[in-house]
């Protein structure tokens, strides 16, 4: 069995395989633009000692970029938390990164699903319809290679999509989505495994991915999967009116 991977391996390949248009580092923090690509690629996070006067000059780049001051918590970051709360953001959206080697996943249905690369206009409109536009179809774009995208079919009929890309020996999932009328049918189960199919022809040693806490079905779905926590974050906002 390989050796598993450390923690900062893990935030290396969440970031690369779900990346930000840009990276600039302001003080002790990197700052994210992530072209409208949602929070992971937007949020700005920290990378070394926090301070007052660091956060008021991080704090100010939102404002000359006339966008809310936005922050990723993860773990360790208690000072950091506890220093964003007390000027008043608000926490949202408490996420944890889960992870499991990749011989703990069983095969998937070769019959059901398939990956391609780049994504066919179906896996587009499924993901579209679950609130994946084109900001972050542009995020999968961007992301470094190997990747590809999933599609699953329940009776020939497309059901769910997924993406996954490759970051040293850690392949992350992103992006799952099934159809409205495809759900509770084993779909969500069959493109984890085909992910873990896919990273496994590419040398991966471990796929991981990232779910809200408060998605209960998916985290039972990892769980019974073998996916166990390997970090959490949370993210931290204000209007800019108030930053």
């Amino acid at each position: 069995m390989a050796e598993p991977a450390c923690p900062d391996d893990y935030i290396t390949a969440f970031e690369a395989t779900w990346p930000a248009l840009r990276c600039d580092p302001v003080g002790p923090f990197i700052y994210r633009d992530g072209a409208g690509g949602g929070s992971r690629t937007s949020a700005a996070t920290l990378a070394g000692d926090v301070s007052a006067d660091a956060l008021d000059q991080i704090e100010a780049r939102f404002a000359a970029d006339a966008r809310p001051a936005l922050f990723q918590i993860r773990t360790g970051e208690a000072a950091f938390d506890a220093l964003l709360a007390e000027r008043g953001y608000t926490m949202f959206d408490p996420t944890l990164c889960l992870a499991a080697p990749i011989e703990t996943f069983a095969p998937s249905d070769p019959k059901c699903s398939y990956v391609s690369w780049p994504p066919v206009s179906i896996q587009r409109e499924i993901w579209a319809e679950g609130g994946i536009g084109p900001a972050r179809l542009a995020v999968m774009d961007r992301a470094c290679a190997p990747k590809t995208s999933l599609l699953g079919r329940i009776k020939d009929r497309p059901a769910g999509v997924g993406f996954v890309a490759l970051s040293g020996s850690i392949a992350v999932l992103h992006a799952l989505e099934i159809t409205a009328t495809e759900r509770r049918k084993g779909m969500a189960r069959i493109l984890v495994r085909l992910a873990a199919d896919w990273a496994r022809t590419q040398g991966a040693t471990a796929l991981a991915l990232q779910v809200t806490r408060a998605n209960t079905a998916a985290l039972a779905l990892y769980s019974s999967l073998g996916l166990r926590e390997i970090g959490q974050y949370h993210y931290r906002t204000k209007p800019m009116t108030e930053a």
